[in-house]
């Protein structure tokens, strides 16, 4: 496992910017996602004190596992729960009792330690061209660039507010762009009284366990399935983050840690959690600091901000969710745009896989949906087979642009 340590200590100011990134990826992730894991609860028939273990479970393992992988490879790795992989709990928990959806965590789970182990998917890592791989990163998060933008629609003083601010904060002092537009809006929020903190109660979370029970119907329907889309919709995706940003670290032992890591909380309620995409570009681009040596510490800030999220179960996520949409979206956006310059920088950059770089954007921004398989997936596939069209052996002499 490689480690991007620096010779030189830590100081106070190489804490800030990280610390902020961690924070606003963890207030992306809740305040963005996590409701459907509310949904899926409800679609299971489970009640408060359940879907409070799948809570703290489910943040517990994300922070524990997210502080381990960054604190021994010295390098943001930003774990996650799956999001597309609660999507679809949505609808097939409702033909399944939540037991046995437990037993299919668990299948799902050890299939992630047997592939870490195997090695296997770190090979598949390295095959992908970097065109083809900064063209998926940024057709991945182009969506989020939009929304940015798309709440001026919605709440124009709101998103009018965050967007002048980030662009006048990024001209007198870029560090602090991303920072700043964050308590700026948190602020006005308050100031206008839209988050509503008279509620708030912390109340410690009991975490339930419950037996697996395992049957061939759930591995079939719930188990295969959650364990192929969390596969293409975030280890590989989230892979690609890292590497987009220089990063080395094999996913062997990523894939390992947080196998091993969901299938001990999938007693407890946790459907499975991996390593992220989205919020993990907030965490490894040149937002969370100028020295990509010093950007460990939003992995451990992140992780932290977990555990104490899960502590107190669903009351916190509970306020992470009631910030406004537009708030979200439009920090999300703003944060990642460095990341999404970089992305479309480096896919362009070499004439010879331009074309099939560009391709994979388009296909991986059309964000399809086949087979029951996300858009990650399909837009990489679509990437590789026009790379390997328009420049793998078989092109005609004498045509440098294969095509």
């Amino acid at each position: 496992m490689t480690s991007a340590t620096s010779p030189f200590p830590l100081r106070l100011h190489d804490l800030a910017h990280p610390i902020v990134a961690g924070l606003i990826s963890v207030i992306v992730n809740y305040g963005g996602t996590f409701i459907l894991v509310f949904q899926a609860a409800k679609v299971a028939g489970l009640d408060p004190a359940s879907t409070a273990s799948w809570v703290w479970s489910v943040s517990i393992g994300v922070g524990v596992t997210g502080i381990i992988l960054s604190w021994m490879t010295r390098e943001p790795i930003i774990t996650a729960w799956s999001t597309p992989a609660a999507a679809f709990l949505v609808t097939a928990l409702a033909g399944t009792s939540y037991a046995e959806a437990v037993g299919a965590y668990v299948i799902s789970a050890a299939a992630f330690v047997a592939l870490g182990l195997s090695g296997w998917f770190e090979r598949v890592i390295r095959l992908i061209p970097p065109g083809v791989a900064a063209g998926l990163l940024a057709g991945i998060l182009l969506q989020f660039g939009v929304k940015a933008f798309g709440g001026m629609s919605v709440d124009p003083l709101l998103a009018g507010l965050l967007i002048v601010a980030y662009v006048t904060l990024k001209r007198f002092s870029a560090r602090y762009a991303v920072p700043g537009i964050l308590l700026l809006g948190l602020a006005f929020l308050l100031a206008q009284d839209r988050i509503d903190l008279s509620g708030l109660r912390l109340q410690l979370a009991a975490p339930l366990f419950t037996m697996p029970v395992f049957s061939l119907n759930a591995m079939l329907s719930v188990a295969l399935p959650l364990f192929l889309i969390t596969l293409t919709g975030q280890y590989m995706p989230g892979m690609l983050v890292l590497r987009n940003d220089g990063f080395k670290t094999s996913a062997n032992p990523i894939v390992t840690v947080t196998g091993l890591g969901s299938l001990l909380m999938a007693p407890f309620g946790s459907h499975a959690f991996n390593i992220a995409a989205i919020t993990a570009a907030i965490c490894t681009g040149k937002e969370a600091h100028e020295d990509p040596s010093r950007r460990w510490i939003a992995g451990i800030a992140a992780g932290l901000c977990y555990i104490f999220v899960g502590v107190f179960g669903v009351t916190l996520a509970a306020v992470f969710m009631a910030f406004p949409a537009t708030f979200i979206t439009t920090l999300a956006g703003l944060a990642l745009l460095g990341t999404i310059g970089g992305s479309l920088a480096s896919a362009l950059a070499d004439v010879k896989t331009r074309e099939a770089a560009l391709i994979t954007f388009l296909a991986a921004a059309a964000n399809i949906t086949l087979l029951g398989i996300g858009g990650a997936f399909w837009g990489l596939a679509i990437g590789l087979l026009a790379y390997a069209v328009l420049n793998g052996r078989f092109r005609l002499p004498g045509d440098p642009a294969g095509g």
